[in-house]
């Protein structure tokens, strides 16, 4: 009697539970569309849309402007179908306005229309606008090849049709100015607005730096936005251009992002499961060996920042095949090469340079093998990393004058770091700099004591970009550029050199030129590392370096983020030229005696 008044208590509860069940509404969206479908690509990103910072130039046939610059609704409205900004072309003369956001983003734009008269190129009750996205104003206005202008891994040039009472919303790539065009005569277009789409990583910075310079301060905070716009699905290259993940450029980015956002999951991705994917041993990433060991630098700095053992371990087995690979390129005498070596496209052109910058990078990798294996408790690979770091240490290139090959062999420890190698990247300041490899001559320069002229020439390199209207920091850029140069941020006057048209080389000539590369982001890191000096003494931080410099600064301020949590630093000059030194750690930090 007793089990079946049991049973019958578990069988009323069982239909209590279907019924409740049954109460449940159902979701609205598709079950094949849910967060937890296999058909689902969850997208980490955020939108935010821009309204223009000001018109920059405009034909005849362009009436009320200053309509776009209003914050508007976000939906279009038959309330007054022929007011706000209209564009009327007539003939075959251009109707087109230029339009100025600001500073660069990444992302795209949306047409909003309200009343329009069709042409005959349209598709059904619409109007065909022409759109050039420009890194700079004179980019925008140039014509599909002209002075290196290309559609090519983003689209900046393309025809769109815009339907009547309502929206159009495309382009994904990088820009801070924005041409549109009517195509055909005898259309008009009222618009309700036009805005830039900006698509990004919204994410926290707990990372941060200020001083008593504020030319400093702008370089800093350009150097971390820049970084910023290239983490979109992964950590790519360039906003605009290539758009692609190019191990052999990425380490400079690493270090900003672990300066200033910390250890997101975007660059744990980017160095593991998408390096590994794409480039399965016993190919080098992407295809080029040096890379690869740029790729185990990247790996151990993320390792010393992080102190996170577990995803090292994820690494291990690729680490250790790599390793035996690369040993094989290391002669007798010590010396290490490939048959394709890259440093920068500064120099290449400069094979003397290409091979002792390429055997700087080698010890620099192996170095880090070494470390990576001792963590790791790898015995088999810390026996053989160790011999083949001091095989590699017997062998000293000349580093032919070139600042990148200097600065290589010293970071790499293969003289000292004071003579010669820190004198070839310190004469003449920023000349003959590059932002790629300018990274690792800031750092050469502070391991050769140093950091007075390294700050200088962040001023002088750097800034210089920032004094004609750059807002994020380019592909490349040479102090000489600026000679009968006009800015980026307006239209070239005649007599004056476009500075984003007429310079560059290499890959990146005239407006193919990427203006927002993460690699050039260095001044982030370094401006934490050597002036709040705030380094990992051991991994995760458990134990920190703390050596502030100031050089002609009177203060600076910041913090570091940590996985213990975030460290803050104030540094102040007292009147007889000392240091007051302030450090706050979170639990479980001590600073290294």
């Amino acid at each position: 009697m007793k089990y079946n008044a049991f049973f019958a208590a578990l069988a009323a509860l069982v239909s209590a539970l279907g019924a409740a069940a049954q109460d449940q509404p159902a979701p609205v969206v598709p079950e094949i569309f849910s967060a937890e479908s296999p058909q689902v690509v969850p997208d980490r990103r955020t939108r935010r849309y821009l309204t223009p910072a000001r018109v920059v130039w405009t034909t005849d046939g362009v009436f009320n402007v200053d309509e776009l610059l209003n914050p508007g609704l976000m939906q279009t409205s038959t309330a007054d179908m022929k007011g706000g900004f209209r564009m009327e072309k007539k003939t075959d003369a251009p109707c087109a306005v230029l339009l100025d956001f600001g500073a660069e983003f990444h992302g795209g734009i949306r047409l909003e229309a309200r009343d329009l008269t069709p042409g005959r190129g349209s598709v059904g009750k619409s109007v065909r606008v022409r759109v050039r996205f420009g890194e700079s104003a004179d980019e925008a206005m140039a014509e599909m090849g002209e002075k290196g202008t290309v559609n090519e891994h983003s689209m900046r040039d393309m025809i769109v049709n815009v339907p009547w009472l309502g929206a159009v919303e495309f382009g994904e790539s990088a820009f801070r100015f924005a041409r549109l065009d009517l195509v055909d005569p005898d259309t008009s277009v009222c618009f309700d607005s036009i805005r830039g789409v900006f698509v990004l990583r919204d994410l926290p910075q707990p990372g941060s730096f200020r001083c008593s310079d504020e030319r400093l301060n702008r370089i800093w905070r350009t150097a971390a936005y820049t970084q910023l716009l290239t983490m979109q699905h992964y950590i790519f290259e360039g906003a605009k251009r290539d758009r692609l993940v190019w191990y052999g450029d990425f380490n400079p980015q690493a270090m900003t992002t672990l300066n200033v956002f910390g250890a997101p999951d975007v660059l744990k991705e980017t160095l593991g499961v998408y390096a590994e994917t794409t480039w399965p041993l016993p190919n080098y990433m992407n295809g080029f060996p040096n890379y690869s060991l740029w790729w185990l630098i990247s790996v151990s700095d993320l390792y010393h920042y992080t102190g996170d053992l577990e995803y090292l371990r994820l690494r291990e087995p690729y680490v250790h095949g790599l390793f035996n690979a690369i040993k094989k390129r290391v002669k007798e005498n010590g010396q290490a090469g490939f048959p394709a070596e890259f440093l920068d496209w500064p120099t290449a052109d400069n094979p003397e340079a290409q091979h002792s910058g390429t055997h700087a990078i080698f010890t620099i990798a192996v170095e880090r093998v070494v470390e990576i294996a001792g963590a790791l408790d790898n015995d088999v690979l810390l026996a053989e990393s160790t011999a083949l770091l001091e095989k590699l240490r017997s062998f000293v290139p000349d580093n032919v004058g070139v600042k990148q090959s200097a600065a290589l062999m010293a970071l790499a420890g293969l003289e000292d770091p004071a003579k010669p190698n820190v004198d070839v990247v310190a004469k003449n300041g920023g000349e003959n700099f590059s932002t790629f490899y300018g990274y690792y001559m800031l750092e050469a320069l502070a391991k050769g004591g140093r950091r007075a002229e390294a700050l200088d020439i962040i001023r002088e390199y750097w800034g210089a970009m920032l004094d004609v209207g750059a807002t994020t920091f380019w592909e490349d850029f040479n102090l000489k550029w600026l000679e009968n140069a006009g800015r980026i941020d307006e239209l070239t006057p005649a007599g004056k050199d476009s500075l984003h048209g007429d310079r560059g080389a290499y890959c990146y000539e005239g407006f193919r030129h990427s203006l927002c590369h993460g690699w050039s982001s260095g001044p982030a890191p370094w401006l934490i590392r050597y002036v709040l000096g705030v380094t990992p003494a051991s991994p995760g931080f458990a134990e920190v370096g703390f050596d502030p410099f100031l050089g002609d600064l009177d203060w600076a301020e910041g913090t570091v983020p940590t996985p213990r949590g975030v460290i803050r630093v104030r540094v102040e000059k007292n009147p007889d030229g000392t240091l007051k030194k302030e450090i706050t750690l979170p639990e479980g930090c001590v600073v290294r005696p």
